[in-house]
């Protein structure tokens, strides 16, 4: 079977010791280019990646080859230094690591969550949240001094999921010394740095290294908040027979569901899932806002057009606050965003294991393979996307968009395991971005490098996102 795949588009430079390991550049912008060089001028639909001499992997470019995997109920990939098996510490079972049954009934119940009609009270959470933002980033526009916008944006998301999901009310953003809150920023860094060192794979080595020993201590900590705040909530549920807020957050919905024998969820399924919405919901946001400011500073003629969107919706009312059916009139600003998300989707690659043989180009992929989706590669493939690298929102208007291939653009993945927050996601950093464009106008700073992509879990800026600020002149 190895024959078999070494037959297969590859990158020839092949050791028998660490298969094409060794091939992976150090700096984040070279691993980023080796990856698109492949898709470019290997195979522009898929070529195999050796992690060593004997584990193949097809990484996946083109919709035709995505299309396969996405539609299928094909499982995240765990095993031994996969991604999804470093997150079982903390997150356990939720829906981004569980396959199989478990994964589908935690579907079922969780879906309801993430409906409209629940979605919608958030929204004043997120207005709140950017009122804080909009005070903190005040002095820089006063000064005109350069900052670093992403430890900003990551506490204010940070603040939306805690109230979101536990009705944590604690103002993150202005002390920033919360121990629930440092423990989940921790075990954010600490899963990051695990999962791109090698030897913190083996759990019996990472835990007898500071970062393991601190990362096992969050979880911990974690762990014990979440299930103190559901027992109390459950306690409260069986006893009034109903929460007691109007405003329903994340544990008083999956308080309340039921699968079809009526069995509610355990405390500890519960914990896993505020647990997951935590890791997937303020790192992910995080990333995706800080990009989109980045896009809109470095095009500043649709940051203009955001704008004077923005003031034609809020003239007359005494609030700047982002309402729910506001959001369906920024026009401008979801084009925008949508191409921000092209560009720079905030996950960049996700992994599926094959359950049943898979055609891809007339070759049979055996069950068992694994299959990297290399979202952000797809994003820009040259033979799907026309002026791939150039920021053009216009590719997202209706008569543009509407022959394209539903699986040319995935940056909340596609089929049944697409991502089940992306529309809390795509309304918060929408208010976010409503709000700063409202009050500010924001630069690039001039001989400042450009943001260094690292593509890891989430694709960050290895250098910071450094930022100028103007206050509006007709604001």
């Amino acid at each position: 079977m190895l024959w078999f795949f070494r037959s297969l588009p590859q990158d020839k430079n092949f050791s028998f010791l660490l298969g094409n390991l060794q091939n992976i550049p150090k700096d984040p912008e070279s691993r980023i280019a080796y990856g698109r060089y492949k898709m470019d001028h290997v195979n522009s639909k898929f070529n195999i990646f050796w992690q060593g001499p004997i584990e193949p992997v097809v990484v996946a470019y083109h919709p035709d080859v995505v299309r396969t995997v996405l539609k299928s109920s094909a499982p995240k990939a765990r095993g031994f230094g996969r991604i999804y098996e470093l997150l079982l510490p903390w997150i356990g079972e939720g829906l981004i690591t569980s396959n199989g049954s478990v994964w589908q009934r935690s579907r079922r119940l969780i879906t309801p969550a993430f409906h409209f009609d629940m979605l919608k009270p958030y929204v004043q959470v997120y207005n709140k949240a950017a009122d804080k933002l909009l005070r903190k980033m005040e002095p820089f526009a006063d000064s005109g001094s350069e900052f670093d916008f992403y430890p900003l944006i990551t506490l204010c998301t940070l603040e939306v999921i805690l109230k979101c999901a536990l009705s944590y009310d604690v103002d993150i953003q202005s002390k920033d010394k919360d121990p629930y809150a440092q423990s989940t920023r921790h075990l954010t860094e600490k899963f990051a740095k695990r999962a791109r060192t090698i030897w913190y794979w083996p759990t019996f080595i990472f835990k007898r290294t500071a970062d393991g020993r601190k990362f096992f201590e969050c979880c911990d900590y974690a762990h014990s908040v979440a299930e103190e705040i559901i027992e109390k909530r459950r306690s409260q549920l069986e006893k009034d027979g109903k929460p007691q807020s109007a405003h329903l957050d994340f544990i008083d919905i999956l308080l309340m569901a039921r699968d079809e024998d009526g069995q509610a969820m355990t405390t500890t399924e519960i914990r896993n899932e505020v647990d997951t919405f935590m890791f997937a919901g303020h790192d992910t946001t995080a990333s995706g806002t800080m990009w989109f400011l980045y896009c809109l500073a470095k095009h500043p003629e649709y940051q203009t057009k955001i704008q004077e969107e923005v003031d034609a919706l809020l003239e007359g009312r005494d609030s700047d606050h982002i309402q729910w059916s506001d959001l369906s009139e920024l026009n401008v600003l979801s084009l925008c965003l949508k191409e921000t998300l092209r560009l720079y989707p905030p996950v960049p690659f996700i992994q599926r294991v094959l359950k049943e043989e898979t055609v891809m180009e007339g070759h049979v992929i055996p069950p068992g393979t694994i299959v990297t989706i290399a979202i952000m590669h797809l994003h820009t493939n040259a033979t799907v996307w026309e002026d791939q690298d150039d920021f053009r929102p216009e590719r997202f208007s209706w008569e543009e968009a509407k022959g394209r291939d539903s699986f040319s653009y995935v940056p909340f993945s596609a089929g049944p395991r697409n991502c089940i927050g992306q529309h809390f996601a795509t309304d918060e950093i929408k208010v976010l971005i409503s709000r700063i464009l409202r009050k500010y106008t924001v630069e690039l700073v001039p001989g400042r490098p450009a943001p260094i992509r690292y593509a890891q879990g989430t694709l960050q800026s290895e250098n910071g996102m450094w930022l100028q600020l103007k206050h509006r002149s007709s604001r």
